[in-house]
């Protein structure tokens, strides 16, 4: 009796997962994909040259002008998001904010560092006429407020914001950012959303090897 509730234990712990994991790998386009809201949002490295949207999946915030009385949403952001996603190939998080607030950005990121491995959190200066156009790029809903927002935004590697079209507690159900203030939005929302598209690139370079397999199969 002890023998099988063991094994009835071990099987849901480790071989059910595992085998819903590999059913939802082998099965061809068993998933949604995560809707393009905007197509070709300015690229950041418009504004910094070390950086770029093209190969990265990028968490876009705007810490604003002042940047102390908001970090609560980048604490939150970097609670329930980065460290979630910190290990995964091609992630980064880029904070802009407005020149001439480099200390208070400084700040804010030695802050967050008392918690976590900064790697992977980019902080960029920008002007005001930059930061202003980066934003619109999004074409979303969403307003600049002292160059700051509470939403942040998912860029794709092909520099697309990525977000849903039928959400239901978006205007007109697009839902363009995720509210850095809601643990529940990062949590159930963003987190879910980052996965699917990692799953998305996945099945798409698992499609694209596998073609090149069969076309060899084929003699092509």
């Amino acid at each position: 009796m002890k023998l099988t509730k063991k094994r009835v234990v071990l099987f849901l712990l480790f071989i059910f997962p595992l085998i819903c994991f590999l059913i939802l790998s082998t099965g061809k386009n068993n998933f949604t994909k995560l809707p393009v809201v905007t197509k070709n949002v300015v690229d950041i490295s418009l504004i910094d040259s070390s950086k770029t949207f093209k190969g990265n999946i990028s968490i876009v915030c705007f810490l604003g002008n002042d940047i102390e009385a908001n970090k609560g949403g980048f604490f939150n952001l970097n609670e329930k998001i980065y460290k979630k996603f910190i290990e995964y190939n091609n992630f980064q998080i880029l904070a802009i904010y407005p020149k001439g607030k480099e200390e208070e950005a400084k700040k804010t990121k030695k802050d967050i560092s008392a918690f976590t491995d900064m790697v992977k959190w980019n902080f960029i200066a920008a002007s005001k006429e930059d930061i202003n156009k980066l934003h619109a790029s999004f074409n979303s809903l969403d307003t600049l407020n002292n160059l700051y927002t509470s939403n942040a935004f998912l860029v794709d590697k092909n520099g697309d914001l990525r977000g849903r079209i039928n959400d239901a507690d978006a205007k007109n159900g697009k839902l363009f950012g995720y509210n850095m203030n809601s643990v529940s939005v990062l949590n159930g929302k963003l987190k879910d959303d980052v996965l699917v598209l990692y799953y998305e690139y996945y099945a798409a370079f698992k499609d694209k090897n596998k073609n090149k397999a069969d076309r060899k199969e084929v003699g092509l």
